[in-house]
């Protein structure tokens, strides 16, 4: 009898281990509740450091206890019974005093950050000088301006970005799912009268192993290692890199190198943005604001008769990881000094460049000059002469220019990389004159409303596409004053009228900002890359290049070349065919021109489409820093960034039992386990007496 029944527990065991074998996924959404909208902190490194966050490999667990209030952390680091603790932290609590004390407790397993209102007071995790010592002023150039010296950009920095944590910090970007999590530490983690919760406890995973450590050049010698051994070779990390962007007003030959002579003004804004998290950058007032006026600048330039006749050319440009210690503009000055892109360093007659332009006071738009290149005398001069015609272009226009002393460095900017290379005449434009008027830069709060985004309740998409918002109508007075000003600098007269859009800005900014999945933005978008299209504003964070292969453009990007073909570019009689392959068309000159194919306006009354070939002179480049092709990791010179890579991001909540529980149940599974070894080997061992079937010795009659 005992066997039998050491047998059928055996069996019944087995039963429900089959069961949970086959139904494994049903038995995990039973037990675990997974959290889907979340942004994770991940790791990056550089030549010297690691920064960000990372989970162990196998993911980070703790009871949540729920910090709403500076009185709700002693819990967490000093009194709570069940350590270690996943903190759901309130987003108005996610500063540095309460990071620093949290980072430094080991009771604290994770942190799961709720998302908040921007606080009035700022917010920015980023450091105070950004892109120290990869600029122009350092030690041996500028030393008296080197590591912002008299003048601190971002003094709300708290440097946080650049901190490396040893444990998992996401962001809840969900309210319903937020809430969740609170029902279930309402449920089973606040503490009774007797001031200690009962199990079971409501517990969360947060799950972001990197495999990269120590610093980029670590990272890579492993990459270089795995490639030259390995028959499948796994990186550890990949460098930051995308594509900078870039038009002419008249045709460039990309397969060719200008002339000394041709003379080519450039104007330039960034494409990329950041914050504490990964791929979450809206960037609102440090990227769009100036890429949106760049680009209404292109289009009203585009609409005068007489470009093409300039003596100069002018070109945009739009630049690609210069948070990341100015990944685009180093690279494109690299492929200038080698002979690898069709404008040299000496075809560049003069540089404007649009920084933050978004929260000017009492419309004033400063004027940035280089005072180190302007102790050369021909270069002031040709700067003074830049002033004077951006001055004549603001009459008429409602933009108030003032002109920062010559005694103050430059802030932040491309242009510093294309200075170090050569003495160029340039400005800085920006709504500040010292410190940023952006108190969220590089932040998650870096968006619309931050910049005076408003609209009327009640607008309907389309109405509030159209709607001109007085941001809207200021950048397009910048705009107005950057086309005027580019146009001069070519060499045309100040008496022709050009004049930017308000609608193609409040458009754009929509686009950008809010909704990117939007009638106009569907348009003109290529039916490859509509899956760029979202119910959200896009994110502007670089994207990280694959052991040398050469990334997809990132969505911004494609957002970017489609508005940039649209704005500035014409409708042409090409088939679908000849427009994906030029050389199939007997005009198509595609060493001067891009095609691409766009989706088109909607057909009346009908889902359909009507699609047409756009022939523009936009351009993108591939920007990765210098230092991965010369294989210098440790550069000084160069960007070095690079992101590690993970196999999984995951998070998730669940009840975790008492350990007095967690023992028990161990103990009758071990329990459980011999037993069936004991009850296999008697069965095994009784085989002949329990298994053997009686015969019959007599024979059978038919």
């Amino acid at each position: 009898m005992m066997m039998m029944a050491a047998a059928g527990v055996f069996l019944g065991f087995s039963l429900v281990l089959l069961t949970g074998l086959c139904q494994g996924n049903s038995v995990e959404r039973k037990i675990y509740i997974p959290l889907n909208s979340t942004a994770p902190c991940v790791r990056l490194l550089n030549a010297t450091h690691q920064i960000g966050c990372q989970s162990s490999r196998n993911g980070d667990t703790g009871v949540i206890h729920v910090v709403e209030k500076e009185e709700d952390l002693p819990w967490v680091l000093e009194t709570g019974p069940t350590p270690p603790y996943m903190v759901l932290l309130d987003g108005n609590l996610f500063n540095k005093e309460t990071l620093q004390k949290l980072k430094g407790s080991t009771r604290v397993s994770g942190i799961a950050v709720t998302y908040a209102k921007p606080p009035p007071e700022g917010f920015s995790l980023d450091v105070q000088c950004p892109n120290d010592g990869f600029g122009l002023y350092t030690n041996e150039h500028g030393s008296q301006y080197a590591h912002c010296n008299g003048s601190v950009w971002n003094p709300l920095g708290t440097g946080f970005s650049y901190q490396d944590f040893r444990f998992p910090v996401f962001l809840l970007e969900n309210e319903n799912e937020t809430e969740v999590i609170k029902q279930c530490y309402r449920d089973h983690n606040v503490p009774g009268n007797d001031s200690v919760p009962r199990y079971p406890l409501c517990a969360m995973q947060l799950s972001a192993h990197m495999h990269a450590v120590t610093s980029s050049v670590t990272c890579m010698r492993r990459n270089s290692i795995q490639t030259s051994f390995s028959i499948n070779p796994e990186a550890v990390c990949d460098s930051l890199a995308g594509y900078n962007v870039w038009s002419a007003i008249k045709p460039i030959n990309t397969s060719l190198t200008l002339l000394p002579e041709e003379q080519v003004v450039v104007s330039a804004a960034r494409l990329d943005g950041r914050s504490f998290f990964w791929n979450l950058a809206p960037a609102a007032e440090s990227t769009v604001s100036a890429l949106v006026t760049q680009l209404a600048a292109a289009e009203a330039l585009h609409k005068v008769n007489d470009t093409q006749s300039l003596p100069r050319n002018i070109m945009f440009t739009f630049f690609q990881g210069e948070v990341f210690d100015y990944i685009g503009s180093s690279r494109m000055v690299y492929d200038m000094q080698k002979g690898r892109f069709p404008v040299r360093l000496n075809n560049i007659h003069s540089f404007v460049e649009l920084s933050q332009v978004a929260l000017r006071n009492n419309s004033v738009l400063w004027i940035h000059s280089d005072p180190v290149s302007r102790t050369n005398e021909t270069v002031d001069t040709e700067v003074q002469n830049l002033i004077n015609i951006l001055k004549t272009a603001s009459t008429g226009v409602n933009v108030t220019l003032q002109e920062v002393g010559q005694s103050q460095a430059l802030p932040p900017a491309s242009f510093q990389r294309f200075l170090k290379a050569r003495n160029i005449p340039g400005v800085v434009l920006t709504d500040h004159r010292t410190t940023y008027n952006n108190k969220y830069y590089n932040s998650m709060y870096d968006m619309a409303e931050t910049i005076k985004m408003d609209y009327p309740s009640g607008l309907s998409q389309d109405e509030a596409m159209e709607y001109v918002t007085e941001t809207a109508q200021a950048l397009s007075e910048v705009a107005t004053l950057l086309a005027k000003t580019l146009y001069q600098l070519a060499g045309g007269n100040d008496t022709v009228d050009i004049k930017a859009d308000p609608h193609t800005v409040t458009r754009m900014l929509y686009g950008f900002l809010v909704r990117s999945n939007n009638s106009w933005f569907q348009s003109i978008m290529v039916p490859e890359w509509k899956e760029a299209l979202e119910d959200k504003p896009p994110q502007f964070y670089v994207t990280a290049s694959s052991m040398g292969s050469k990334p997809i453009p990132n969505n911004p990007t494609r957002l970017l070349l489609s508005v940039l073909a649209n704005l500035t570019g014409q409708a042409v009689n090409f088939t679908k065919e000849q427009c994906q392959n030029p050389d199939k068309a007997t005009d198509a000159k595609k060493e001067l021109y891009d095609y691409i194919w766009v989706q088109g306006p909607l057909k009346d009354n009908s889902t359909s489409r009507e699609p047409y070939c756009i022939r523009s002179t936009k351009r993108s480049q591939f920007a990765e820093s210098p230092a991965f092709e010369l294989n210098e990791w440790g550069s000084t010179e160069y960007s070095t960034w690079t992101e590690s890579r993970w196999k999984e991001i995951r998070a998730r909540i669940f009840l975790v039992p008492s350990q007095e529980l967690q023992v028990i149940t161990l103990i009758t599974g071990i329990a459980i386990l011999i037993l069936s070894f004991v009850a296999t080997y008697f069965i095994q061992a009784k085989a002949d007496i329990l298994f053997t079937s009686t015969e019959d010795g007599g024979s059978v009659a038919y």
